[in-house]
């Protein structure tokens, strides 16, 4: 049994076309209520290198497959502030925040490896085109229980990463007639461009250290091994791998010693697929930051999210930390 907040009013609103309005879970749906297609922008190849469906923030209709922490909970109201009146969201058990559930109109909860699932979601309730928020933790990746397309879909890839397995997904979801898109249009103004910056100001040396930082971060994500460092004084003391960017920032500032000091530089890599991947820094990052006494964290500019701002304004200020853009 699925349930949907649309009630017989809204149904009718639907087939005439007007919007439906919101409201709250009042029993099992009888119909699958219909959305019109709102127009997409197709960008030259040269612009697109993914051959992407690309679109404007004026979709009236839209599914989320949510990952976990605070990033589809930022979605969800960026996309309602820019007019997208229907969000139907597929949440992971054990991974997504509950509080999803009041931001969309219909939240459907499955496991990690339910393609199925998550596809018909879609599919059954008019969805056309979806968005990708939010991260797995990497131990789910490895303890998943796949459903048979998932595990044939599993099986038909030689490398498996996170670029081979969401973009083997977008191709499934494709196939059903559900496009995979960016998320950055309802986004964007959440990615500070070059000059940003919080905290205290960079010394030479630390501004030195990051520079290089940069340069071996964006080696290492050009190899698909990760796309954060850790460095003190010309020294690369972590590299991210599989344990993700967090675990990467506590065992650099581990090995940095007693008096920490090191920085941390988060990149995208050349032609990032933004569909799958959009890097975050947010207040659990800069926390983490802080206890592993890491004294300055550079992002890429123009294209990694900053979230919850004023929240990590505070942790700036508390913690003594800088936190700028580069590249």
């Amino acid at each position: 049994m699925r349930y949907s907040i649309f009630n017989r009013q809204n149904q009718s609103q639907i087939k005439s076309g007007r919007p439906p309005q919101r409201g709250v879970v009042i029993g099992a749906a009888r119909s699958r209520g219909q959305c019109a297609r709102a127009a997409t922008v197709l960008l030259p190849i040269k612009a697109n290198p993914f051959n992407v469906s690309l679109v404007t923030s004026s979709e009236t209709s839209l599914g989320i497959i949510a990952g976990n922490r605070s990033l589809p909970l930022l979605f969800a109201r960026q996309a309602r502030k820019q007019g997208v009146q229907r969000l139907v969201a597929v949440a992971f058990e054990g991974e997504t925040e509950r509080e999803l559930e009041r931001l969309v109109d219909e939240i459907v909860w499955i496991k990690v490896g339910q393609l199925t699932k998550l596809i018909t979601t879609f599919t059954h309730r008019g969805i056309n085109r979806c968005v990708m928020v939010g991260q797995i933790a990497p131990k789910n990746l490895y303890e998943l229980r796949p459903d048979l397309r998932a595990m044939t879909l599993l099986f038909k890839l030689k490398e498996k990463n996170a670029h081979t397995i969401f973009g083997a997904i977008a191709g499934e979801l494709d196939k059903e007639g559900v496009k995979l898109i960016e998320a950055t249009p309802w986004l964007k103004a959440l990615m500070p461009d070059a000059g940003f910056h919080l905290g205290p100001k960079l010394t030479d040396e630390q501004q030195a250290v990051l520079t290089y930082g940069f340069r071996i971060a964006k080696e290492i994500s050009r190899l698909e091994i990760g796309q954060c460092v850790v460095v003190k004084n010309g020294t690369v003391l972590a590299v991210e791998g599989f344990e993700g960017t967090d675990q990467c920032l506590a065992r650099g500032g581990e090995l940095a010693g007693k008096d920490g000091g090191a920085v941390g530089v988060k990149v995208a890599k050349k032609n990032h697929d933004l569909r799958f991947d959009i890097p975050c820094v947010g207040p659990r990052t800069l926390e983490i930051c802080a206890a592993a006494k890491i004294s300055a964290l550079a992002f890429e500019s123009g294209k990694t999210l900053l979230l919850e701002r004023e929240v990590m304004q505070q942790l700036v200020k508390q913690n003594k930390i800088a936190i700028t853009t580069i590249g």
